[in-house]
Order: C-alpha cells, then sequence, then structure tokens
C-alpha cells in the first residue's frame, strides 16, 4: 500500500510540475513577444512628383 501511495504522490508532483514549467514557459515566449514591435514593410518614402 505505501508504494502505491509514494506512486501516486510522485505522480501528482511531476504534473505540478509540468504544469509549473508551461507557465513559466509561456510567460518567457509572451515576454519575448512582447518586445518585438512591428516596424513596417521597410523604409517608406513619400511619393514625389518630379
Amino acid at each position: 500500500m505505501l508504494i502505491y501511495m509514494l506512486a501516486t504522490a510522485m505522480t501528482v508532483a511531476m504534473l505540478i510540475a509540468t504544469v509549473f514549467g508551461l507557465h513559466q514557459e509561456a510567460q518567457r515566449v509572451r515576454a519575448k513577444t512582447n518586445t518585438k514591435r512591428f516596424e513596417g514593410f521597410g523604409i517608406r518614402k513619400p511619393y514625389r512628383h518630379f
């Protein structure tokens, strides 16, 4: 019976660690994408009539 309780505790601990790790990774990716800004489609020069 003790081995089943230990296995259950380890399974729950690993699930919690996995959820925590996924949350941290999502936060890191979100922070990385928020620092990038859309710069447009290159340098835009005003159209001039000559």
